[in-house]
């Protein structure tokens, strides 16, 4: 999809000759430049109760008199920011999507300026209006496919306008990637097939991409990884992607993905209802490589690797049991009391490996806790960091890309629950404040760098009528990335 900015005035969206405009109006009155005919137009449906200036609001108008665009849908935004633009945007593509309209424009109709992050959002809420998974369903319709999306902007907002464009279209496509990997079944997104996607992502933008077996596992002294693995036929891979885009010598940032390709439970087999949606417990290492996908297209000036150790949880006869203790890469011993507590036993080893890249900063991100679903719901994912700047860059990351996250405690006193008999700790404590013990066991293994974890078990997937994978928490990586380039 072509995207781009046109330079044009309030009063010239009516002579725009596009399949669909959607005509964001921010507040309660009509802007008193917008001109004739879509001022009198709206005025009109305002007087007659059609449309209420209210936050949600959509009026759709067929072929309406004097405006040369096919098909224009009003959408009221409560404010002027980018988040209320995003959402105003996403109405009106929902009211285009059954016209198949093949050019969209987007006119504001409002107070303020145009900036980059009105244009991401844009971008990203045509993204999801347009996204439907159809790999394993051939059933399903075409989705809606525009060829271009225009966001109409005044003469000063163009080059701002652009940047977002740009940077908006490269995190809907890494997005996208991050979906399509998290819908695929579980019998064909195996470990073995998400080290050959990354690969292929790796030969289009020309970057090092290794992909590690058991034996080479083996030699590097990952117990913990290997334990989780143990119990399935399918192979276990550990998955190394760099991208450099500085100097050698500038350290990289180190995203870590969680890639659980199908999460049983193992011996502590989880209950029957739901276990599908199990198949989206690698949502950690489906957006580390849609962030890395979103970074190379964008030429990004910094230094980046990606870290996905993946392998499946299962119940067999060789699957690791409740109260074994198995030795990790650090050498800190660890004692398996729930085999349902896999996540932590694969990212802590992925944690020691990144040592060896000397990180400006590790961020793993995983679908870690139903305790975090249960603090946050589905809006924000966790955040965990003992480090107040690395924390602070992530919250403002979350806002900036329309992805929040919230912070939540590493106090001391939590690790106490970790404590073991048998070994330097246990891999899991009591119920309460499960997400904030999941987070201390993995700060044990991050001694020696600038370190968050994001739990998304909450935001990574939805379920219900709308099930499937959504993406994040790429938007915020890829701001959090970005951001560390200066």
């Amino acid at each position: 999809m072509d995207f781009g900015h046109r330079i044009v005035t309030a009063q010239g969206l009516a002579a725009l000759e596009v399949d669909g405009l959607v005509l964001v109006v921010a507040g309660e009155s009509i802007d008193a430049t917008l001109g004739a005919p879509l001022a009198e137009l709206l005025a009109d449906a305002v007087s007659h109760g059609d449309l209420a200036l209210k936050k949600g609001k959509t009026l759709y108008l067929h072929r309406p008199a004097g405006v040369a665009a096919k098909r224009v849908v009003v959408s009221v935004a409560g404010d002027s920011s980018a988040k209320s633009f995003k959402s105003a945007a996403a109405h009106g593509f929902v009211a285009l999507k059954a016209s198949g309209a093949k050019s969209v424009a987007v006119g504001w109709a409002g107070t303020g300026a145009l900036g980059d992050g009105h244009a991401e959002a844009a971008v990203l809420a045509l993204a999801d209006a347009t996204y439907l998974y159809r790999h394993s369903k051939p059933s399903a319709p075409a989705a809606w496919a525009p060829k271009s999306l225009t966001l109409l902007c005044q003469k000063g907002d163009a080059r701002a306008v652009q940047a977002g464009l740009v940077r908006g279209a490269a995190i809907a496509e890494g997005v996208t990637l991050a979906r399509e990997f998290g819908n695929r079944p579980g019998n064909e997104c195996t470990p073995t097939w998400l080290g050959q996607q990354a690969k292929k992502i790796g030969k289009a933008f020309d970057l090092e991409v290794e992909v590690l077996d058991k034996k080479a596992v083996e030699k590097l002294g990952m117990g913990s990884f290997l334990a989780v693995a143990q119990g399935s036929a399918e192979p276990l891979r550990f998955i190394v992607a760099r991208y450099q885009g500085a100097a050698k010598g500038k350290p990289p940032v180190v995203l870590v993905g969680k890639g659980i390709t199908f999460d049983t439970g193992g011996i502590s087999i989880k209950p029957a209802g739901e276990m599908d949606e199990m198949k989206f417990d690698m949502g950690g290492a489906a957006s580390v490589l849609g962030t890395l996908h979103a970074i190379a297209t964008l030429k990004a000036k910094l230094n980046l690797v990606c870290i996905i150790p993946t392998c499946e949880n299962m119940p067999s006869g060789t699957a690791v049991k409740p109260g074994d203790v198995v030795t990790s890469m650090s050498g800190q011993t660890v004692e398996i009391l729930n085999t349902d507590a896999e996540g932590r036993l694969i990212l802590c080893d992925a944690l020691t490996y990144a040592e060896r890249f000397k990180p400006a900063v590790v961020v793993d991100v995983a679908t870690l806790t139903s305790a975090c679903v249960i603090a946050l719901g589905h809006h924000h994912s966790g955040l965990f960091s003992a480090d107040d700047g690395v924390a602070q860059k992530l919250l403002a990351a979350g806002q900036a890309a329309f992805d929040p996250c919230w912070r939540m405690p590493l106090d001391d006193e939590y690790g106490e629950a970790l404590k073991s008999h048998f070994a330097d700790m246990a891999n899991v404590g009591p119920r309460p404040g499960g997400a904030i013990t999941a987070a201390m066991f993995l700060r044990r293994f991050t001694a020696k760098y600038p370190w968050a974890h994001l739990d998304v078990a909450g935001t990574a997937w939805k379920s219900g009528a709308a099930k499937g994978a959504t993406g994040r928490p790429v938007g915020l990586l890829t701001h959090f990335v970005l951001g560390q380039a200066g």
